[in-house]
């Protein structure tokens, strides 16, 4: 299990991606044996990374109440009783709040940046505290109230800078300071999506590049540690509720044909974050572009309300197989624009919900016409779709595989169909050389 490097050309530890994968930032060579000291350092990382998720949460929840007296079940039907012109409202403050918001931030906290991937890669794991936390509780508010991007964004990030700390006051080496670092921010995306699994090995084969049993053990540890500390306020439900889907051979086949296509439309999605990240405003740009950018998003969440956060509903829908064609062409092509959109005009915030969306869009899509020649559960079509976007957009096929099962507890049947369209996910992504949504994002050097 023990590897080397992994990716695509070009990579080496110092942080620089090549065309395609992730850098490879530690082999399990370059950690020397855990001492009790990091093992102490492993569980104060879970247990902070759950506090803080779980905090995180609440004031995504309170913002969302505020906003739209969003309590509890579908984010999407309050937002829908909420009517049209306060959508656009709600929109417009969210702009207003993030682009004031990062700018008072940035000047109160003075030069340093806040993304995992760059701190990770490039920055020796080292992220500024205040600057970390503040950017966390903005992003998470900008979600609340209706913004299209990702609730992880936030947990990941306050997870990471909590190591970082940690780290600074251990004096850490960098190969454990960067192993911690992506054990926290792997831990509080575990404990806000209740998968541990998931959380562990996408700190391995996403943040650190490599699969190693040595560098499992501390990720396991601190995404359990902190999936557990967060049951004391998050509820222990799956994210995704699936009606039973049972073995078929028609979503095996399905699956071995949606797979190419689906790494087709990841390699689309990867270069569109591509594009928004490069034309990231400067100057006073960040404190005008979000105001702009979200009020239209506000403007199509009149007709399109689904466009409004972070698209778990839009996954929900797909799975209940609630949502007619029309409108799936249209979110599917309005989802990921609305994402980008926010990202490019300098907001913060994750992209693994809006990706599932994708591909839940895709597969559901494609499967209303499949079932006319070959009927097979609706529910399975959203899920294939969704894992092999997810895959070949992170350019983490086993991570994907295994998050997707826990996101919606399920294990046996979809299994098969699963593998083989991540399988042709990450073939085609692979030979078109595209690189993850992670490491796309990293400032040129």
């Amino acid at each position: 299990m023990d590897g080397g490097r992994r990716g695509g050309r070009g990579q080496d530890r110092s942080g620089g991606a090549g065309a395609a994968g992730q850098p490879n930032l530690v082999a399990p060579s370059d950690v020397p044996a855990l001492s009790a000291r990091f093992w102490v350092l492993v569980v104060a990382t879970g247990v902070l990374a759950g506090f803080a998720g779980a905090a995180l949460m609440v004031v995504l929840h309170a913002a969302a109440h505020l906003t739209y007296s969003y309590r509890s079940g579908s984010f999407l039907a309050a937002v829908e009783e909420a009517g049209a012109l306060r959508r656009v409202v709600a929109l417009a403050a969210a702009g207003a709040v993030a682009g004031l918001g990062w700018w008072l931030l940035r000047w109160w906290t003075g030069p340093g940046g806040s993304e995992v991937s760059t701190a990770l890669w490039r920055d020796e794991g080292r992220l500024p505290l205040r600057r970390s936390l503040g950017t966390a509780v903005l992003s998470v508010v900008t979600v609340g109230m209706g913004a299209s991007l990702g609730r992880e964004g936030a947990p990941r990030l306050a997870g990471a800078a909590l190591a970082s700390r940690l780290s600074d006051w251990a004096r850490l080496d960098t190969a454990h300071r960067r192993l911690l670092a992506a054990c926290g921010a792997g831990a509080g995306m575990a404990c806000v999506y209740d998968v541990p699994l998931g959380g562990a090995l996408l700190t391995l084969e996403v943040m650190l590049g490599v699969l190693s049993l040595r560098l499992a053990l501390p990720a396991l540890a601190t995404c359990c540690i902190a999936t557990a500390v967060s049951w004391t306020v998050l509820p222990e439900e799956p994210t995704y509720r699936l009606p039973e889907v049972g073995l078929s051979t028609s979503l095996a086949v399905f699956a071995v044909l949606i797979g190419p296509l689906a790494g087709l439309v990841a390699v689309g999605w990867v270069r569109m974050i591509r594009i928004a990240h490069e034309h990231r405003p400067a100057g006073w740009g960040p404190l005008i572009a979000p105001l702009l950018v979200f009020t239209v998003v506000g403007l199509l969440a009149v007709p399109f309300p689904e466009l409004l956060g972070n698209g778990k509903d839009i996954v929900q829908l797909t799975l209940s197989a609630q949502v007619a064609a029309p409108l799936l062409v249209a979110l599917l092509f309005l989802k990921p624009l609305a994402t980008a959109g926010s990202l490019g005009s300098g907001a913060s915030g994750g992209l693994f919900t809006p990706t599932i969306a994708t591909g839940a869009l895709l597969g559901s899509l494609a499967g209303q016409g499949w079932t006319h020649a070959w009927p097979a559960p609706a529910a399975g079509f959203a899920v294939i779709g969704a894992a092999a976007v997810l895959a070949a957009a992170m350019q983490a096929p086993i991570a994907a595989v295994v998050l997707m099962l826990e996101l919606t507890r399920t294990v046996d049947a979809l299994m098969v169909p699963l593998l083989f369209a991540v399988t042709g996910a990450m073939l085609v992504s692979r030979r078109l050389d595209t690189p993850s949504i992670y490491s796309v994002r990293l400032p040129a050097q």
